[in-house]
């Protein structure tokens, strides 16, 4: 492993614990932790692996502090879980084969869509409404879980917004909502990291450092979102959500 000067180091954890900390309640991390690698001067294929391999050690920190809160649901977890990883491999291969630049455009829509939605429903994710589910709505939220999981493998921005917005839709809290989108999110990650190593595509002496302040980072911020509550999570997501927009729309541009 390459050894990294006092200076990089420095700033691969500063902000990888930014990254992290919005990441565990919102997601939106990788607008931070990606340009970062990239600008240490890591080529893009390799940043992307890299920054999976550091974003997964954060997410399994947000996870299990949203597990032993309660605020997961597990039985909903346990059957999606396995859909958004198989998923998320899927997408990670298909990402060599087809460039992601594709659904750029789309994904601007749709973020657009959630954020205006978000705003005008003022009420809307502040108690929870979630009472179980029917064959129907579970079959449904495979598809979601799978294909927001391909989705991450592939192309990734705004996983995060998207994955809380569908347990929004099905009745949760913004908290809820949260919580349960960091589970399918580590799933989709574990997978992303796994392809991504199997190809080389990880600098762990850079991944390592980030990826341990992410750590932390993702335990203050699930920590945080628990302890404020929805009131916490809303404005966040509906910021998060404006600056992915703006993030798309100036990639689309250029």
């Amino acid at each position: 492993m390459e050894m990294l000067s006092p200076e990089i180091l420095l700033f691969l954890v500063a902000f990888g614990f930014c990254a992290a900390f919005i990441d565990a309640v919102v997601g939106g991390g990788g607008l931070i932790s990606l340009p970062a690698l990239l600008f240490i001067g890591l080529p893009p294929h390799l940043a992307l692996g890299t920054n999976k391999a550091a974003a997964v050690m954060g997410a399994l920190a947000s996870f299990v502090t949203f597990v032993r809160s309660g605020r997961v649901n597990g039985w909903l977890i346990r059957r999606l879980f396995p859909l958004s990883l198989v998923g998320s491999a899927l997408g990670v291969l298909a990402v060599r084969q087809i460039s992601p630049e594709i659904l750029r455009p789309l994904v601007v829509c749709m973020l657009i869509v959630v954020l205006v939605y978000s705003l005008v429903k003022k009420d809307w994710g502040r108690e929870n409404h979630y009472h179980g589910m029917t064959r129907r709505l579970l079959v449904l939220s495979g598809v979601v879980a799978f294909s927001f999981g391909f989705y991450d493998g592939f192309f990734g921005p705004g996983t995060g917004s998207f994955l809380l917005f569908a347990f929004l839709l099905l009745g949760f809290d913004f908290l809820g909502a949260a919580a349960n989108a960091r589970a399918l999110n580590f799933a989709s990650n574990i997978a992303g990291v796994t392809v991504f190593g199997l190809f080389g595509l990880i600098d762990f002496s850079y991944a390592l450092p980030m990826g341990l302040s992410m750590i932390v980072g993702a335990w203050c911020g699930a920590r945080m979102a628990l302890k404020k509550g929805t009131g916490y999570v809303r404005p966040l997501f509906i910021a998060m959500t404006t600056v992915l927009i703006g993030k798309q729309l100036v990639d689309l541009l250029k």
